[in-house]
C-alpha cells in the first residue's frame, strides 16, 4: 500500500518514501535500532543523557503535588509566559508583553509546524539553509509551499551572501533561519542575519527562526534576528527548554512574535495539540530565571565535550569542523577511505562501537552529493561515554 496526501507530501518533505512510494524508517530510528543490537555507543541522536538542574525538575515534581495537572490556557501559563518575556528581556533586550506576543507550544517543532502552516498558501516559497532539520521539508510540503535552500559549505558552514541573495525573491514567503544550526553546529555571522532582514524587507517576506541552542554556543554570541533594527515586526522567533534544561522529553516550547502573527498562530495550533505539559510550563520558568552563572556552565561544559570528542575523531583520521554551537560536530569519513556516509554508519557500530548520523538525510539530493562522506556526532553525552566513544573510534586508525 502506497500513501497518499498530506502524510505523502510530508514524507516526500522528509526525505522518507521509499522507492514503492511506502514510508521508510528515519535513518535516526534505523540507528538507533543498531545501537540496540550492536550494543554501540548512540552518538546519532541529539538528546543527552544526563537529567537537568535540580531546580527545575523539583518545581515540576512541586507543580504535579501542587495540582497543576489540566489543561492550561490556549496561550500557554501566565507564568511560563512571563518568564519567556523577561528571558527576552534580560538577554537580548527584546521587550515583550507576555499576554500578547508570547505563545507556549509543544515543543520548538509544534511551533514551525503551527507557524508555517498559518502563514504559508498553495505555491508559497519558504527559503531555508541546507542542510536543514528534517521536519523543515515536511512541514513545507504539508502546507504546500515551494522550498528553497541556500547550502551551507564546510569548513566553517557559513552561507555565500551573494547565494542567500539570490534564493530570497517575491514568491518568498518566509525565511527560515536556524541558528545555532543543527547539523552542522555553526553560528550565522551578523552580516548574514543583516541581510535576511534587508532581503525580508525587500520582498515582504516573514522571518521564522529556530533558535533552540541558543544557550549553547562556544565564544561566539548568540544574537536573535528579532533584536536587530527593522526585524521585530517580521519575525516570529522560536525556541525551547528542552536543549537548555536537558528536558528534551517535556516537549516545552514557545515563540515569541507581533500579536497579530501570534493569534493566527495560535489559531492553527490549537487544532494540533490545543495545550500540553501543564505541571512541565512552570518547571522551565524556574530555568529561565536561574542566574547567568547556570548558562555559562552548561555552555562551558558543553564546549569541554565538545573538545573531548572532536579530539578522539581527529586521532581516528577524521576530518573534523569546529562546531560553534549546538549539540553536534560534523567530521568528514573520506580520509579513512569511506565516501558513503551513509553505508559508513551502517558499518561504524560494527567497526568502533559507535553510532553517527550521515549528514545527507538533513539534504536534498542535489546537496546530498557534495556531502557524501559527512557523518554528524552529537556530544551531548556524559563525560565517560565520550572518553569511551573517543578510545574505540581510535580503533579505526589502526
Amino acid at each position: 500500500m502506497t500513501v497518499t496526501g498530506a502524510w505523502h507530501r510530508a514524507a516526500r518533505g522528509a526525505n522518507l518514501l521509499a522507492s514503492d512510494g511506502s514510508i521508510a524508517s528515519t535513518i535516526f530510528a534505523e540507528m538507533s535500532a543498531l545501537a540496540v543490537t550492536t550494543g554501540a555507543i548512540n552518538l546519532g541522536q541529539g538528546f543527552p543523557d544526563e537529567d537537568g538542574p535540580a531546580e527545575v525538575l523539583d518545581a515540576a515534581i512541586a507543580a504535579i503535588r501542587g495540582g497543576i495537572n489540566q489543561y492550561p490556557p490556549g496561550i500557554g501559563l501566565p507564568v511560563l509566559r512571563n518568564a519567556i518575556a523577561e528571558h527576552q528581556g534580560r538577554f537580548y533586550g527584546i521587550r515583550l508583553d507576555p499576554d500578547r506576543e508570547v505563545l507556549v507550544t509543544a515543543g520548538a517543532t509544534e511551533a514551525l509546524a503551527a507557524t508555517l502552516l498559518a502563514l504559508l498558501d498553495d505555491g508559497d516559497e519558504v527559503v531555508t539553509f541546507e542542510p536543514f532539520y528534517d521536519a523543515y521539508g515536511a512541514i513545507i510540503n504539508l502546507a504546500n509551499a515551494v522550498h528553497r535552500t541556500v547550502p551551507l559549505r564546510a569548513p566553517d558552514f557559513h552561507p555565500d551572501l551573494d547565494e542567500l541573495r539570490a534564493a530570497v525573491n517575491d514568491r518568498t514567503r518566509v525565511i527560515l533561519v536556524n541558528s545555532p544550526h543543527n547539523p552542522t553546529g555553526s553560528v550565522l555571522p551578523l552580516e548574514a542575519l543583516e541581510l535576511i532582514v534587508e532581503l525580508a524587507h525587500k520582498h515582504d517576506a516573514i522571518i521564522v527562526t529556530d533558535e533552540v541552542y541558543e544557550h549553547l554556543t562556544f565564544g561566539v554570541p548568540h544574537i536573535p534576528i528579532a533584536s536587530l533594527p527593522g526585524a521585530r515586526d517580521r519575525t516570529v522567533s522560536i525556541s525551547s527548554g528542552g536543549k537548555t534544561f536537558n528536558t528534551t522529553g517535556w516537549k516545552i516550547g514557545w515563540l515569541t512574535a507581533p500579536p497579530e502573527l501570534v493569534t493566527a498562530i495560535l489559531a492553527v495550533k490549537q487544532f494540533l495539540t490545543y495545550v500540553n505539559g501543564a505541571p512541565f510550563q512552570p518547571a522551565i520558568a524556574a530555568g529561565l530565571g536561574l542566574p547567568d552563572s547556570f548558562y555559562a556552565e552548561i555552555a562551558a561544559n558543553l564546549q569541554a565535550k565538545r573538545d573531548l570528542l572532536s579530539a578522539g575523531l581527529t586521532s581516528a583520521g577524521f576530518t573534523v569542523s569546529k562546531p560553534q554551537g549546538t549539540y553536534f560536530v560534523v567530521a568528514d569519513a573520506a580520509p579513512l577511505g569511506f565516501t558513503n556516509a551513509v553505508s559508513f554508519c551502517r558499518e561504524l557500530p560494527h567497526l568502533a562501537g559507535v553510532v553517527g548520523v550521515p549528514i545527507s538525510v538533513f539534504c536534498h539530493p542535489e546537496y546530498a552529493a557534495g556531502a557524501a562522506s559527512l557523518v554528524r556526532f552529537a556530544f551531548c553525552k556524559r563525560v565517560d561515554v565520550l572518553e569511551r566513544a573517543a578510545a574505540q573510534l581510535a580503533e579505526l586508525s589502526r
